[in-house]
């Protein structure tokens, strides 16, 4: 089967967590969010995190459970949205797995995240969603085109799709016979 670690990229919403469950099922790989790898290990939510500590305090835990998980074998990793801020993890990122990047616009973005009450980016009472996602895909987003391997845009696709396009992309770029 595939021998590489598989770095999912993207804004929030993308379907990075979504996305990664199934093409780790599908490849008979393990699947990691480090989302959930923080929460894990701080016994805490995101939001709470970003409260205690700030942004910069949640990064400093990014940095450490992306260096962490990217040192395993044969994983599917589902990285946050912001984690491609950290030269560092982008570094880990990028020696360590083929990285894709999960391509969203901010108006799927926004009916996405509408309903989640755990994204901390998302709670400023001073400037909307919109403006927010915004701004972030204008200082995110050539990052995850620069260091991305592959690129899928999520848009218009269920998720059975997306990892179908994934997949066949991974058997012709490496030309990988037992994929499926």
């Amino acid at each position: 089967m595939f021998e590489k670690n598989i770095f999912l990229i993207g804004p929030m919403g993308s379907g990075k967590s979504t996305v990664g469950r199934q093409l780790a099922q599908f490849l008979k790989m393990d699947f990691y969010d480090s989302d959930q790898e923080i929460e894990k290990r701080t016994g805490a939510n995101i939001a709470w995190v970003f409260d205690i500590e700030g942004e910069s305090g949640f990064r400093r835990r990014e940095k450490k459970v992306i260096s962490d998980l990217t040192k395993k074998n044969k994983i599917v990793l589902s990285t946050g949205g912001g984690s491609i801020i950290s030269l560092s993890s982008r570094n880990f990122l990028i020696t360590r797995g083929i990285i894709i990047y999960l391509k969203t616009t901010v108006e799927k973005q926004l009916l996405r995240t509408k309903l989640d009450k755990n994204r901390p980016l998302l709670t400023n009472l001073y400037q909307s969603d919109k403006y927010i996602l915004e701004k972030l895909a204008n200082e995110r987003n050539p990052i995850y085109q620069s260091i991305s391997e592959i690129t899928i845009n999520t848009d218009h696709d269920n998720v059975k799709t997306i990892v179908y396009k994934i997949l066949k992309i991974l058997r012709l770029k490496y030309d990988i016979k037992d994929i499926f």
